[in-house]
């Protein structure tokens, strides 16, 4: 037997035998029928995604089908006949399933996707960072940090994934000049991946789990695309820093002086200008979301309309969107649904004593899971995993309220399960990294732990922070 069947078997039999066991022996009292199902679910869908058994967006496709057929007012007659009976649990209204697929969460995801692929089709993204780059010189720690601020402030809006490609193209020309042993040359390529990861969490699209907190984080707790920046960027601008520092202390380069020489210049078409205009418009709506009252939802969908309606974004430049994501985060949003609707997330949580834990353990047990489950699982699917079982403690457990309450909760956890970038399986963007054969697996653990640390103590500090000035 193969090792993908095995996982296939094994990611398959566990929720089997969950939905099998008399609904007594779980260890949470008065589940429902419709709750046993989605517990089933529900470590389906973490097996899968844990093991990758089948692609992570199959796996939140699956999920939803299943969610259709199983626990939907459309499921199938004889897995449905039993609603309205004592301890069968309420069914799913099927539209807000389906719904998931366009939700504001998608929408958000998609006008940043149309933006990237704009500025890459006309080479925005490329000779922005041949403008930004020329005022680093020739030393290589100076190029490093050039390339890591350029790489970290793409990745706030545009694919991390994306990023990285398009950053290691342009540096590894520069790999070149360094001897094949130079340290330094290492420090280079693990610079690119590392500031991917970072700079995504500066932004509300600049990684998925950032816009799956989004969805949690409604009414009172709602944020805007400029109150996160305001909190992000400078969480980014630190640990950017430290990072920059740890590579060149771990890496010391040999080489003195390096050359740079990116070709290019910038378009002046028509449609070059719009793109150019457009993109400029969109951040700064986000931005200032809170001066002109539109949220950041209906902005992300100018982009769209304003390249379509020019024929900046063809029908051929559609098929290349980024499906996967956006098929994986509304898996993930489905998945929360079902735990919420059901009233499954409740239950859990009324049957661990929360309440008489300290606040604070809570806070740091949920960064620190999260955390750790990142570097051996896709961030989104950690967060997928996670974000609805949190929201639910943040809502329930009274001891949080003083240190923020479920806004708290959630932007900790969040944020801790975008740093998880210790290994190659960690990130798109260290797989990229790692695939260029520069860096060994121990390089990527060495310092992506460190930072792992350093941005877990960093996020607490910034937790501090936003309670300490009544943001929180």
């Amino acid at each position: 037997m193969n090792n993908k069947l095995a996982k296939i078997i094994t990611s398959l039999t566990v929720p089997l035998i969950i939905l099998i066991i008399p609904k007594d022996w779980l260890p949470i009292e008065n589940v429902s029928t419709i709750e046993h199902r989605v517990i089933a679910l529900f470590f389906m869908a973490a097996l899968l995604w844990i093991t990758e058994a089948i692609p992570i967006y199959a796996t939140s496709i699956l999920i939803i089908v299943l969610q259709l057929i199983t626990i939907s007012s459309t499921g199938i007659n004889i897995l449905i006949e039993g609603a309205g009976e004592n301890n069968f649990g309420e069914l799913l209204p099927y539209k807000e399933i389906m719904g998931t697929f366009s939700s504001p969460i998608i929408l958000l995801f998609l006008g940043g996707f149309f933006l990237a692929m704009a500025s890459t089709k006309y080479r925005l993204d490329q000779n922005l960072a041949r403008v930004l780059l020329k005022p680093f010189g020739n030393r290589p720690a100076y190029i490093m940090m050039g390339l890591m601020m350029i790489t970290a402030v793409f990745s706030m809006f545009m694919s991390n994934t994306a990023t990285t490609a398009m950053m290691l193209a342009i540096g590894a020309p520069v790999l070149l000049d360094f001897e094949d042993r130079d340290p330094g040359k290492i420090a280079l390529a693990l610079c690119i991946p590392l500031a991917a990861n970072i700079g995504g969490l500066g932004t509300p699209i600049g990684t998925p789990p950032n816009a799956l907190a989004l969805k949690y984080l409604t009414g009172k707790d709602s944020i805007g695309f400029g109150q996160w920046m305001s909190f992000g960027a400078p969480f980014v601008i630190i640990l950017l820093t430290i990072a920059w520092f740890l590579l060149m202390r771990l890496f010391p380069s040999r080489t003195t002086e390096i050359k740079l020489d990116i070709k290019g210049e910038f378009s002046k078409t028509p449609k070059a200008m719009i793109v150019y205009i457009t993109f400029v418009l969109t951040i700064l709506l986000w931005l200032f979301d809170f001066v002109h009252g539109v949220n950041s939802y209906t902005v992300a969908m100018i982009p769209v309309a304003i390249f379509l309606t020019f024929n900046i974004i063809t029908k051929e430049d559609l098929k290349k969107i980024n499906w996967d994501v956006l098929w994986l985060v509304s898996g993930g949003i489905a998945l929360g649904l079902a735990l919420g609707k059901s009233g499954l997330a409740a239950h859990v949580v009324a049957s661990i004593p929360f309440n008489s834990f300290s606040p604070f353990v809570i806070i740091a047990l949920a960064a620190l899971l999260a955390i750790v489950m990142a570097n051996f699982m896709s961030n989104t699917a950690t967060a997928n995993l996670l974000l609805p079982i949190i929201a639910t403690i943040g809502a329930s457990v009274e001891s949080l309220d003083p240190l923020g309450g479920s806004k708290m909760l959630i932007l900790g956890t969040t944020l801790a399960a975008s740093l998880g970038m210790a290994l190659p399986i960690s990130t798109p963007p260290n797989a990229l990294a790692h695939a260029t054969g520069v860096i060994e697996t121990r390089d990527m653990m060495k310092v992506g732990i460190v930072i792992g640390l350093i941005g877990l103590i960093l996020v607490f500090a910034t937790l501090f922070t936003l309670k300490l000035i009544g943001f929180l």
